[in-house]
């Protein structure tokens, strides 16, 4: 009804069929046709029809009325979905492992978000089984985790390389042997790990134990600024990943990361997943090529 009564609406305007029709794109016959249909629908007789001339009736301008009320309601409502449209395509849901939380995600998200200041950012946190489900689910229109994903469904960019260095505060006694130093001077070691349950604990335990190294092991932290703040005071070490330790973080903290060859052995992938088969909104395009391209040309080993 509401199309035929726009269409009643600007025969009245136009005080003319014939440029009714051609305003509206159709033919006289189909125009006649829908204001017969309305005229039926509604009970009542919106035009006199003096020969060719139409001359609308009192109750047709009642009708013409209720028509504009409708044309401007059905404006704001477009008005308004088309904000609502806008607005759900400036939302951006990532998804980030732990670890990628803590070093590679904050500088991408302030880089991002100085050009997109308008976008809504969700974030998911999980370990990065729980990332790639996410993903591959569409709760999260793309993820950041630190390994190489192989499933369907999901297209994986590597980033960059990324690997474990040891981490001492400045006047260590490691400081002075700084190039030769290897993972036999980590026995007895007062040292800071992380927790239980996480990748680099896993990592740091396997790879102590293939080393045969047993460390003093002071404290076991799950969070990266933690373990950076309590180095200095416990005057301990601890094995860090080189993609988060910024020059200033060190600088600032009154640490030095020293490099040790075994250490190449713990290598890994950070990558970012998104599906290929989402329709994914002009944001969530914008933020995987914008990440793709400041990594482009980057590897770190």
């Amino acid at each position: 009804m509401f199309e035929d009564l726009n269409a009643f609406a600007v025969i009245v305007e136009q005080s003319s069929l014939n440029k009714a029709s051609k305003l509206l794109n159709l033919s006289q016959p189909a125009l006649s046709r829908k204001i017969a249909k309305l005229e039926e629908e509604l009970g009542v007789q919106l035009f006199d029809r003096r020969g060719k001339r139409l001359e609308i009736t009192s109750t047709g301008r009642f009708v013409y009325t209720f028509a504009l009320e409708q044309r401007q309601r059905q404006l704001r409502f477009l008005q308004k979905l088309s904000r609502h449209k806008n607005e759900a395509q400036s939302m951006l849901t990532l998804g980030a492992s732990l670890t990628t939380l803590q070093t590679t995600l904050p500088t991408l998200v302030e880089a991002f978000m100085s050009k997109h200041p308008q976008t809504e950012l969700k974030l998911l946190t999980g370990k990065t089984h729980e990332i790639v489900a996410f993903v591959r689910d569409k709760k999260a229109d793309a993820g950041v985790v630190g390994s190489a994903i192989h499933e369907a469904g999901l297209r994986c960019i590597p980033l960059f390389d990324d690997h474990l260095e040891l981490v001492v505060p400045l006047g260590h006694e490691l400081t002075a042997r700084a190039g030769t130093a290897s993972m036999k001077d980590l026995q007895g070691l007062p040292m800071i790990i992380f927790s239980k349950g996480t990748w680099y604990r896993s990592l740091t335990d396997d790879l102590f134990q293939r080393s045969g190294i047993m460390p003093d092991i002071r404290m076991e932290i799950d969070s990266f600024e933690a373990i950076v703040r309590l180095l200095p005071t416990c005057k301990a070490s601890a094995l860090l990943p080189k993609s988060y330790l910024r020059s200033e973080l060190l600088r600032d903290n009154g640490l030095t990361a020293l490099f040790l060859p075994d250490l190449k052995e713990t290598r890994r992938t950070t990558s970012l997943i998104y599906s290929e088969t989402a329709d994914l909104s002009s944001t969530a395009r914008s933020w995987i090529s914008e990440t793709r391209a400041s990594f482009a040309g980057y590897r770190m080993v």
